[in-house]
């Protein structure tokens, strides 16, 4: 905790200029070998970055590395979920077949965050249903360069348009053992990162107005909110992802993060023209989920209320 303050108080906020995802990349990197708790890299890249875009890949791929932490920190990874019908299980029609040692990926993801940089995608596929009609799901690790993988780059988005996000075709996709991930895709997988992610992306956001509050001279009580904010949602980012409590403690600390936010209104005034066009721009990034949010506290209150 000591290091990540002292990193926050005293590195020198002024950031590199960061042309494209490689440069984010490389820098990431570097922050990476520094720090070994993804949260804090989250933090670390955040607050290293000259614009709130790449500040949130820092802590999408943080939050990847924190649910995963088997994986290399040194390759890029992208979760593939969503599909044409949306993210929930009964929308996924991407199918995993054949017997162990012999499987194939056939299907198509329609949104996939940072999929064109990705050195290994993620990627939630059914093997069939249930007894019930549901979809039995499973999360497959494969090389994003491996015969049958298609991976086309979407149109820039309005808000943080450097994020590149991208279609995936995946052909007749061979899986080799091991590939395939213990447990159920979406429970064990996809349903916590909504939570790990929320943690991982705002600890990153609080980075990147940490920097912008120090290089543009904001008052130290200003400040002093803001790491005190950086320091709930650090714990969060350890906490159990599953779990009602932590689910209403994130919701109550997004909250405060987004009046804190709201209130620093005149204070953009002091932040040179050029961040303060991007931040105009990228804020609407904060919104995105919004919906997910509010039904994952209101099913946390259900729940805690019935052992109350």
């Amino acid at each position: 905790m000591d290091e990540l303050l002292r990193f926050l108080l005293t590195e020198s906020p002024a950031p590199a200029s960061l042309g494209s995802v490689g440069d984010w990349w490389t820098q990431h990197l570097r922050l990476a070998s520094r720090f070994s708790l993804p949260v804090d890299v989250a933090f670390a890249g955040g607050f290293s970055a000259d614009r709130l875009g790449y500040a949130f890949a820092s802590g999408y791929h943080s939050a990847l590395r924190s649910l995963f932490p088997a994986l290399p920190r040194e390759h890029r990874y992208a979760l593939c979920v969503t599909e044409a019908e949306g993210g929930h299980p009964a929308a996924m029609h991407t199918q995993l077949s054949g017997a162990e040692g012999a499987q194939r990926l056939e299907g198509t993801k329609a949104f996939v965050t940072l999929g064109t940089a990705a050195d290994e995608l993620l990627v939630v596929a059914s093997e069939g249903q249930d007894a019930q009609g549901r979809n039995r799901l499973r999360l497959v690790r494969i090389d994003s360069r491996r015969p049958g993988v298609t991976v086309t780059e979407l149109p820039p988005t309005p808000f943080v348009p450097e994020v590149p996000h991208a279609e995936l075709r995946l052909h007749e996709v061979s899986v080799a053992p091991g590939e395939v991930l213990p447990g159920d895709g979406y429970e064990r997988y996809v349903k916590p990162f909504r939570t790990v992610e929320d943690c991982h992306v705002f600890a990153a956001a609080l980075g990147w107005l940490l920097q912008v509050a120090r290089r543009s001279s904001w008052p130290d009580e200003v400040r002093e909110e803001l790491l005190a904010l950086a320091v709930t949602m650090r714990g969060l980012a350890q906490a159990e992802p599953a779990s009602p409590a932590v689910h209403l403690a994130l919701a109550g600390a997004i909250d405060l993060f987004r009046r804190g936010v709201d209130g620093l209104g005149p204070l953009w005034e002091r932040v040179d023209a050029p961040t303060r066009e991007l931040w105009e721009r990228d804020r609407l990034l904060l919104n995105v989920a919004g919906k997910v949010r509010a039904k994952r506290r209101e099913v946390a209150r259900q729940k805690l209320s019935q052992v109350e």
